[in-house]
């Protein structure tokens, strides 16, 4: 019989649910995952793939931090490439084309894993508080930014009650989540599964504020009905790389995907029938992604443009459905139709699911700590979409550090934040408090001014210790990680002497034209040993990049000395003379926890940066004396 009473209550079993439940069971505490159905647990709504852009990188340092994104795409993967070749590995990216059934076969079995881990089917209609004063359970932090309620647990729409003293939302569209296809509206937060609504109403109960936002996905085609002739053919790489250093080798087969382009003649029937469009006829009034735009938006946005690329991407195995990346619609079922059969290959494509746009409820990030926890309730952690976030690696990135922060809290251990300097997940979440969403946040490697350190090969460095520490990391991935990290070193000590075609080795790494096979054969020639290849790319990289990086280190120098300066959290901001209006209103709302947070919110200028400086010293000074 299922209990009632755990340690930490985790509503949704999507991608950030899923590392959260991860995180904290395998720092040792009691979970409870609520999810409509246990066998949707890791499923893909949209495009089944991972990784791209800063999100490849995230999804490495998930896997480095002890995560399981990264060991169930490998198992799951179909198709493997590192996108950005062309350009500097700080910006290279992996990316996995998934079987859409296998990866979350996967992400169920690994759960398999987490022996102190409930999965509860049932749908979460409201989370159980009490007010602050009457026994409740509070955080030092949560104390001293005075929430006014605690959670007490969850109770379930038939009538079952579940208690823990911290309960994780990761909804992810599921909130009052309303699917728009046309004209025609079905309740839902992905096709065939029912939305959530008594949760937003229990959220606001709580005093929290609510918003709408809007995403969208393409439709999906019969595989047989593609005149592939017409199309170019995206191969995968030759030798795939996996995404997580548990995984040696990618064996399972890989598939073929497919590019093709829009044209004038499917523009002109956009255009024709844009009115039909929730978008633009006003049955949508919530933000979409502006970076991953529908074919609408980018028909009207990029009018100047003759055509727009269609990735045709397999959903698995033995699955007839095609993913039509890049035309994200919600047009009416006869237009999408209409124009998918004006594209070159698909004049005769047999669609399988329409596309269509999902409006739902998110909590707006002002309300949320740096922690992933609610201001106004004690207890209470948000995770993935609600915060106003797009994709299953934000929302993973996200689990992970609500999960962990949820077990401190417990605990009453200090806060886990991760600096900007230290990951692309410390980016996003700082990225998500200080400057609040108002459409689908998106990871991109822009987003992060210290691309040069964050890169995709040297995750583990930076993060596997910092897993370990926090008992993420079990003892067989510190071991391998050890032994990585002393090979990598032994490669260092070799390098300070030989070299290749009588140029020294130090030299001729950070050449342009260095690469693996020559740096292999160079080091065998000396000590007869192989190296693995990306050991041997990680220490090239290093060497290229080493001068930009003692740059950058300076710069990461000057960022901690703001960082260093806390902020008091009972600053009353209204009080603060030498602060302009809104720079008292923001700093309100986000409630910074340092000065180098303070700068980076919207609004803040130099000169209230200045001004929060002088406060802060002349304040210290009095506290001394």
């Amino acid at each position: 019989m299922t209990r009632t009473r755990y340690d930490i209550i985790i509503i949704g079993g999507g991608h950030a649910g899923v590392e959260a439940a991860w995180a904290a069971t395998r720092m040792g505490v009691d979970v409870a995952l609520i999810t409509m159905q246990r066998e949707a647990i890791g499923r893909m709504s949209c495009n089944p793939a991972i990784g791209g852009l800063g999100k490849g990188q995230m999804v490495r340092e998930i896997d480095a931090l002890g995560g399981l994104m990264g060991l169930a795409i490998d198992r799951a993967g179909i198709q493997f490439r590192m996108l950005n070749r062309s350009k500097g590995p700080a910006v290279w990216a992996p990316r996995a084309q998934a079987d859409k059934t296998l990866y979350p076969q996967a992400v169920q079995e690994l759960l398999t894993r987490a022996t102190s881990l409930d999965i509860i089917e049932g749908a979460a209609e409201s989370i159980l508080t009490e007010d602050i004063g009457s026994g409740a359970i509070v955080s030092s932090e949560a104390s001293a930014q005075k929430p006014k309620k605690s959670v007490q647990g969850v109770e379930l729409a038939d009538g079952r009650c579940l208690n823990a003293p911290v309960v994780i939302v990761t909804t992810g569209t599921f909130l009052r989540g309303l699917m728009h296809c046309g004209t025609s509206q079905t309740e839902g937060g992905r096709v065939g599964e029912e939305a959530s609504s008594g949760l937003s109403v229990s959220l606001k109960a709580m005093g929290l504020t609510l918003g709408r936002l809007k995403t969208g996905t393409p439709p999906r085609i019969h595989r047989d009905s593609i005149n592939y002739d017409a199309c170019t053919i995206q191969p995968g790489d030759g030798i795939p790389t996996p995404f997580s250093h548990m995984t040696d080798a990618i064996l399972q087969p890989q598939v073929n995907c497919w590019i093709t382009w829009t044209n004038e003649d499917v523009h002109t029937h956009i255009r024709e029938n844009l009115h039909l469009a929730p978008m633009y006829s006003g049955q949508i009034e919530s933000s979409g992604p502006r970076y991953c735009p529908s074919i609408e938006d980018k028909v009207v946005r990029f009018a100047d443009k003759p055509k727009h690329q269609i990735f045709l991407e397999p959903e698995g195995y033995d699955d007839e459905r095609v993913y039509c990346n890049g035309i994200s619609t919600s047009l009416p079922s006869d237009v999408q139709q209409a124009f998918l059969r004006q594209v070159p290959g698909l004049e005769q494509a047999e669609i399988l699911q329409f596309g269509y746009a999902v409006e739902y409820d998110f909590v707006p990030t002002h309300q949320t700590k740096v922690t992933l926890e609610t201001k106004a309730v004690g207890g209470l952690f948000l995770a993935g979409q609600i915060n106003g976030t797009s994709g299953y690696e934000e929302a993973a990135g996200q689990g992970l550090i609500a999960g962990v922060n949820a077990v401190r809290w417990l605990r009453e251990d200090e806060p886990f934040v991760l600096g900007r300097d230290e990951a692309y997940i410390g980016v996003m979440v700082d990225d998500l408090i200080t400057k609040p969403p108002s459409e689908p946040y998106r990871m991109f490697t822009s987003r992060a001014e210290y691309r040069l350190l964050l890169r995709s090969d040297n995750a583990d460095t930076r993060l596997t210790p910092i897993g370990y520490r926090l008992g993420l990391v079990d003892e067989k991935r510190w071991e391998k990680f050890s032994q990585r990290r002393d090979t990598l070193d032994q490669i260092r000590s070799l390098c300070s002497s030989g070299g290749v075609a009588g140029i020294p080795l130090a030299t001729w790494m950070r050449r342009p034209e260095a690469n693996a096979a020559e740096f292999a054969s160079s080091l065998y020639a000396r000590n007869q040993q192989q190296f693995c290849t990306d050991v041997l790319e990680q220490i090239l990289i290093d060497a290229k990049y080493a001068g930009y990086v003692q740059r950058q280190a300076q710069q990461i120098q000057r960022f901690k000395k703001l960082e260093g300066f806390g902020l008091p959290t009972d600053i009353d901001y209204a009080l603060l003379t030498g602060l302009r209006l809104e720079a008292r209103q923001q700093l309100t709302a986000v409630a910074p926890r340092t000065l180098g947070q303070a700068s980076r919110i919207t609004g803040i200028t130099p000169a209230d940066v200045t001004a929060l400086w002088v406060y802060l010293t002349t304040h210290e000074s009095r506290k001394a004396s």
